[in-house]
């Protein structure tokens, strides 16, 4: 059966990519049905459409801003646009005029608190490393396999998660595996021993395990830098 893929899917549709025809998960996680695949997209379509009248909304709150508005109802509406950003690295369809409109949205914010913090120095170096955590924050939401698993409402269950990132692009793979700390890689590559007790035979399996290496790789580094602190 041929079936009909989104171009750009949301995260529903994502996940269901995932594990279709994806030896490191169980036969009955990877096959896919265009049922199952049209239910993804129909549950993608309701969040698109949900997401664009609340960022109309948010936005709309945005431009109604006044000129001496509290700094707190500022801040917390920039932290709603951030939420707003992320959501929206999430959805299906091409989301770079929302995310452009966010991003315009904060700038004009950051200037207000900016032109708030007046000479005090330390509130000008907190704002700074604000806005480089912010800059790197949103490099990593480019990525969506890092959107799916920063979501509060991550699809990737726990058990699934060791296949999903082995089987993701190099990119991906290496982005997200930042993602954790040297326990939680520990234990997927513990998780990773066990998947990889049968004979890998696979070109599937063969390059699942190469990212294993590396994921062994990176948890020994963490280990070396951990004795020489």
């Amino acid at each position: 059966m041929n079936l009909l893929f989104s171009e750009l899917p949301g995260r529903f549709e994502r996940h269901l990519m995932r594990k279709h025809d994806n030896p490191l998960f169980q036969a009955s996680q990877n096959q896919l049905t265009q049922e199952q695949l049209t239910e993804a997209q129909r549950l993608d379509h309701e969040e698109l459409v949900a997401y664009i009248e609340s960022l109309r909304k948010l936005v709309g709150e945005a431009v109604a801003l006044g000129p001496h508005e509290q700094s707190d109802v500022i801040l917390e509406l920039k932290e709603r646009l951030d939420k707003a950003y992320e959501n929206a690295c999430r959805l299906a369809d091409d989301q770079t005029p929302n995310k452009q409109a966010i991003m315009k949205l904060v700038e004009v914010i950051m200037r207000a608190v900016w032109k708030g913090a007046g000479n005090d120095t330390l509130a000008h170096q907190e704002l700074q490393q604000e806005e480089a955590a912010r800059k790197t924050h949103y490099a990593l939401l480019e990525h969506p396999l890092v959107a799916d698993l920063l979501d509060p409402d991550s699809l990737i269950l726990q058990n699934e998660l060791l296949p999903v990132l082995l089987s993701a692009e190099q990119d991906e793979f290496e982005t997200a595996i930042t993602l954790f700390d040297p326990a939680q890689l520990s234990e997927l590559c513990r998780q990773g021993e066990d998947l990889f007790g049968a004979a890998a035979e696979s070109e599937a399996w063969q390059k699942a395990k190469q990212r294993f290496d590396i994921l062994q790789g990176v948890l020994d580094s963490l280990g070396r830098e951990g004795e020489n602190a």
